[in-house]
C-alpha cells in the first residue's frame, strides 16, 4: 500500500486511525470470512463490536443485487457493451450501487472483466462487456466509478483469464485448469480492463478460480503482488472467489486481502484464516506488515467510497430465505428474527433499465421493415416471447431456460421485481395502435404457426434464444460454458419455418453471445434481424422502444462467425493432461473476435466462411451519416519516464502479544458452531492450535526468498501510482473528425477509431477510441472526438518491462465497424 497515493491520501488517513487502534484478532476478524451462510450476505467478514464497526457485507453481483427483493433487475454487461455509452454505464452503476448501499451492502461483487470474451462460446461472456479489452475497460472504469460514486465498494472480477467454466475448479481428481498468459497478451489484453479500473479507483479485485501460469489465481505473487499492487499501484484489497483459496500463508504473502466466504469447505468451519492467520502472525510466519497492510486496505476502500463508522446501514435481507422472519445464521439455524424488512430500493431505475437496453440492442438486418409503423397484423412466435410458466423467478439463479431470456444464469444473477414479456410489451403497442395481435407462444406448435403467419398483411416476429452460465449449473447439458453455437429449442427450425412462408419475418435473438445464422439469416423474407441481449426486468418494453424506432440502437460488442471453425479457438472440455491440471496455452494470442477475423479474411462480411457475417461494431441505425474532414494533432512530445521511486518500507500498526495464551476464546463471547472466529480453541502450543503435523518448519524452508521481506522496494518502471506510471496517461494524440447526418430523421451515432500498432504479429487494427453522440438531427454536423494516450499507441517490452511506442508505423482508421471504415490517417 502506500498511504499518499493519489486520490486515496484520505482514505488512508481515516484507515490509519481506525486500524492503529485493532487488536491482531480484529485485524484477522476483517480479512476473514465467517463462513458460507453464517450471516445475512453471501460472504460476510467478522464484526469489530469495540469500534463500532458491523461485519462488512459482500454480495453478488454484475447486474444487480442477488438473493435480494424489492430491487432491481438490470441488463447484463454484455447487453449493455452495446450502446457504446460511457454516461449510460456510470448511470448503471450509480444505480446498482445505490441499490447495495440501500439494502446495507457494503461491498458489490461486480463488475466484471473476466472472462473478456475470447471463447464465442464462454459461459459467463454476458458478464463482462464484449470481447475487446480497450471496451472493456471503459465500460470497467465507467461502471466503477457508478458503483462507488454512490458510496458501495466495487469489485472489479474476475482476476485473471477465467474465460471458461470448464475445470475452472478442482473437479474429478484434477486441479483447475492453468492460463498460460504470457507477459505481452497479459498486458495488452487481458489485464487491460483492470488496469482501467485501479486507475478509476477500485476499491476491491477479485482473484478468479483457475491457475494462471500454473499458480493459482489467488496464490498468484506474480499477478497479485506484482502487476496488480506494484505496476498497477492498486490501493485497494484482493478478496478470493468463493473458495478459491487453497492454502494459508502462501496466499496472505502472495497478495491475498480477503478470504471468502471463509470456510475451506461450505459449512464446516475449518478456514486456512481465522485463527490460523492469528497464529501465523504470533509465531512470525506471517509479517506483521503483512496482516496490517490487509486490514489497511480493507477499510481504506471502505472510507473512500465516503463510508463512515457513524452512518452504518444494516443489512435488511437474507440470501437464505424470503420469508419474513427467521434464522439470521441459516447455517446451523440460530438468532431467530425478522431478517427481510421488505426495504424497496429500486426507486426509477426502471427507467434506466429501458433506456439502456432499448440503446444497445442491435439491429444486424435491416430491409426497410424496421421501424414498424402501426402494421395491420403483428404475429409473435417462439416461447422466447413469453412468461416462464414458474415466474420469472422460478429458476434458482436462473438456471433453466423457459420463456423470454432477460439474464443468463448463475450467481450473477438477481431476482426480477417483475419482468416485461415481448409478448405483454408487442401486444401493448398493438393495441394503442389499433393493430391485428396473436401469438403463438412455443416453439413446436409448426401446424398453428404456419396457419397464422401465412395470413395476408402479416407481419411476424419470431423469437429465439441460447443461454449459458456458471458451471455449478447444468441446463441441457450445458455446464455453464455452451455445447454449441446453435439455437436453443428448435430456434432455428422455427425460424426458417416462419420464414418459409411468411415474406416479412423479423427476428429477435435474446443470446448471451454469437449465434449461428448462416443458415437463414439470408433468407429474402427475413427482413430484420435484431439482437436484444438479456436485457433485464423491462425486456418487451426496451424492445418495443427499438422495434418503433422510439429510439436509436446499439453496436454488436462482439463477432458473428459464419460456422464454429471460424473462430479459430475452442473451450478445453476434456482433460488435455493426464492426471495434472489442465492446460490452455492462449496460442492464439491475441487474435480472437475480430482480431482473428481480419487477419484469416480481411474481406466483405459474409464473403466466406473466415469473414464474419456480422463484425465487431456492426449496427444498422435509422439514419445515415457522413465521416468527413479527420484531423490528427500531437499533443506531447515528451519522452517517457520510466518511475525510479523507491517506496516506503512496510508500515506496522500497534503491537501484538506472541504469547498464544493470549488468544484463547474470549469468555464474554457466545459461540457458534461453524462460525469462523479469529480466536483459538486450543492454546496449548502452535500445534495443537492449527492441527497442521507439519507445524514448527521455519518459514524460510517453504516460503519465497525475500516474500517476507519488508524493506523499502523500487517501484516498477511501469507503475508508480494507481493506474501505473502516470506518463501513460498522457494525451500524445487528439483526432477528430466531422460527422453529418445526412438522412430525414433525427439519430444516435456510434463512431470508432481503430489504430495499427505496426510490427510483426500485431493485429491488423485494435479498438481505440469510441463515443455514443446521441440525437444529432437531419443536417446537423457533430465533432468526433478521441484522444489517443501513450498507452494506447504502446506496446509491451517484456525485456524492459515497460510500455514502448515502437517505430512501427501506425495508422488509425474511424468509421461505423470495426471493417466498415471511412476515414484513416497514419500518426
Amino acid at each position: 500500500m502506500d498511504p499518499q497515493a493519489p486520490g486515496w491520501e484520505d482514505a488512508y488517513n481515516k484507515a490509519r486511525n481506525f486500524v492503529s487502534q485493532l487488536t491482531l484478532e480484529e485485524k484477522v476478524n476483517l480479512t476473514t470470512g465467517v463462513g458460507w451462510m453464517s450471516e445475512k450476505c453471501v460472504g460476510n467478514v467478522g464484526s469489530i463490536p469495540r469500534m463500532g464497526l458491523k461485519s462488512l457485507c459482500m454480495q453478488d453481483g454484475p447486474l444487480g443485487l442477488r438473493f435480494s427483493d424489492y430491487n432491481s433487475a438490470f441488463p447484463t454487461a454484455l447487453t449493455i457493451g452495446g450502446h457504446f455509452s460511457r454516461h449510460l454505464w456510470r448511470d448503471r452503476g450509480n444505480a446498482m450501487g445505490s441499490e447495495a448501499r440501500d439494502k446495507g451492502v457494503d461491498v458489490l461483487l461486480g463488475p466484471a472483466s473476466g472472462p473478456l470474451g475470447r471463447f464465442a462460446m464462454g459461459g459467463r461472456n454476458t458478464e463482462g462487456f464484449g470481447s475487446d479489452p480497450y471496451l472493456q475497460g471503459q465500460a470497467l472504469s465507467n461502471t466503477v466509478q457508478g458503483i462507488q460514486g454512490a458510496g458501495t465498494i466495487a469489485c472489479a472480477k474476475h482476476y485473471i483469464g477465467n474465460e471458461q467454466e470448464h475445470f475452472r475448479q478442482p473437479e474429478n481428481g484434477l486441479p483447475s485448469l492453468s492460463s498460460n498468459i504470457n507477459d505481452k497478451l497479459m498486458h495488452e489484453y487481458y489485464a487491460w480492463p483492470f488496469q482501467d479500473a485501479v486507475k478509476a479507483g477500485v476499491g476491491a479485485i477479485m482473484c478468479s478460480y483457475q491457475q494462471v501460469n500454473n499458480s493459482y489465481g489467488c496464490s498468484n505473487s506474480k499477478t497479485l503482488n506484482g502487476l496488480l499492487k506494484d505496476e498497477y499501484g492498486f490501493q485497494g484489497f484482493v478478496m478470493s472467489d468463493w473458495q478459491a483459496q487453497h492454502s494459508g500463508v502462501g496466499t496472505a504473502l502472495a497478495g491475498l486481502d480477503m478470504t471468502m466466504p471463509g470456510d475451506t469447505v461450505f459449512n464446516t468451519g475449518l478456514s486456512y484464516w481465522g485463527a490460523n492467520l492469528t497464529v501465523a502472525v504470533v509465531n512470525g510466519t506471517i509479517p506483521q506488515y503483512r496482516v496490517d497492510d490487509m486490514a489497511m486496505r480493507i477499510m481504506a476502500a471502505y472510507f473512500k467510497v465516503g463510508k463512515t463508522i457513524e452512518n452504518q446501514i444494516e443489512t435488511s435481507f437474507s440470501s437464505w430465505s424470503r420469508d419474513s422472519h427467521g434464522f439470521r445464521i441459516a447455517s446451523v439455524q440460530e438468532d431467530y428474527e425478522q431478517i427481510n424488512l421488505g426495504v424497496d430500493v429500486r426507486r426509477n431505475h426502471a427507467n434506466h433499465i429501458r433506456e439502456s437496453a432499448a440503446k444497445a440492442s442491435v439491429i444486424l438486418k435491416n430491409n426497410g421493415v424496421l421501424p414498424l409503423n402501426k402494421p395491420k397484423f403483428i404475429a409473435v412466435i417462439g416461447e422466447d416471447a413469453g412468461p416462464n410458466p414458474k415466474g420469472p423467478n422460478g429458476c434458482d439463479d436462473r438456471g433453466c431456460d423457459d420463456g423470454t431470456l432477460a439474464m443468463e444464469w448463475g450467481s450473477g444473477t438477481s431476482n426480477f421485481p417483475y419482468l416485461i414479456t415481448p409478448d405483454t410489451a408487442i401486444q401493448n403497442q398493438a393495441i394503442k395502435d389499433g393493430t391485428r395481435y396473436e401469438s403463438v407462444l412455443s416453439n413446436y406448435q409448426t401446424k398453428a404457426t404456419k396457419n397464422l403467419v401465412s395470413q395476408p398483411n402479416c407481419t411476424a416476429i419470431v423469437f429465439a434464444n441460447a443461454n449459458s452460465g456458471e458451471g455449478y449449473i447444468n441446463v441441457d447439458g450445458n455446464a455453464g460454458d455452451r455445447k454449441n453455437l446453435t439455437l436453443w429449442k428448435n430456434g432455428d427450425d422455427l425460424i426458417k419455418t416462419v420464414a418459409s412462408v411468411n415474406p416479412n419475418v423479423v427476428v429477435v435473438l435474446h443470446t448471451t453471445g454469437a449465434v449461428l445464422v448462416k443458415d437463414w439469416y439470408n433468407h429474402p423474407n427475413i427482413s430484420a434481424i435484431v439482437w436484444a441481449g438479456q436485457p433485464g426486468q423491462e425486456s418487451g418494453n426496451s424492445l418495443v422502444d427499438i422495434l418503433y424506432g422510439k429510439t436509436s440502437p446499439g453496436r454488436s460488442p462482439f463477432t458473428w462467425g459464419a460456422t464454429t471453425e471460424s473462430y479459430g479457438n475452442g473451450i478445453i472440455y476434456k482433460p488435455n493432461n493426464g492426471k495434472d491440471a489442465p492446460q490452455d496455452a492462449y496460442a492464439e494470442g491475441p487474435f480472437f473476435d475480430y482480431r482473428h477475423f481480419d487477419k484469416e479474411d480481411p474481406g466483405k462480411p459474409g464473403s466466406s466462411d473466415k469473414a464474419p457475417i456480422y463484425e465487431f461494431g456492426h449496427g444498422l441505425s435509422w439514419s445515415t451519416f457522413e465521416y468527413s474532414n479527420l484531423k490528427v494533432v500531437k499533443k506531447n512530445d515528451r519522452p517517457y519516464t520510466p518511475t525510479k521511486r523507491t517506496g516506503i518500507p512496510a508500515p506496522t500498526f500497534g503491537t501484538f502479544s506472541k504469547d498464544l495464551k493470549d488468544y484463547g476464546f474470549p469468555a464474554g463471547i457466545r459461540y457458534i458452531r461453524e462460525y469462523i472466529y479469529p480466536y483459538l480453541n486450543n492454546t496449548s502450543s502452535g500445534k495443537d492450535a492449527t492441527g497442521d503435523p507439519d507445524y514448527g518448519m521455519k518459514p524460510e524452508d517453504f516460503t519465497p526468498p525475500h516474500s517476507r521481506d519488508d524493506s523499502a522496494q523500487p517501484k516498477h518502471p511501469a507503475g508508480g501510482e494507481p493506474g501505473g506510471n502516470r506518463e501513460l496517461w498522457d494525451v500524445i494524440y487528439e483526432v477528430t473528425c466531422t460527422i453529418t447526418n445526412t438522412g430525414k430523421v433525427m439519430d444516435d451515432e456510434i463512431p470508432q477509431l481503430y489504430l495499427s500498432h505496426g510490427g510483426k504479429d500485431e493485429p491488423v487494427r485494435v479498438l481505440r477510441g469510441f463515443d455514443r453522440i446521441e440525437r444529432i438531427a437531419p443536417g446537423q454536423a457533430v465533432t468526433f472526438r478521441a484522444e489517443l494516450t501513450r498507452r494506447d499507441i504502446s506496446n509491451w517490452d517484456v525485456v524492459t518491462q515497460n510500455w514502448v511506442v515502437t517505430d512501427a508505423p501506425k495508422k488509425i482508421w474511424i468509421g461505423r465497424s470495426s471493417r466498415n471504415l471511412v476515414l484513416e490517417a497514419s500518426l
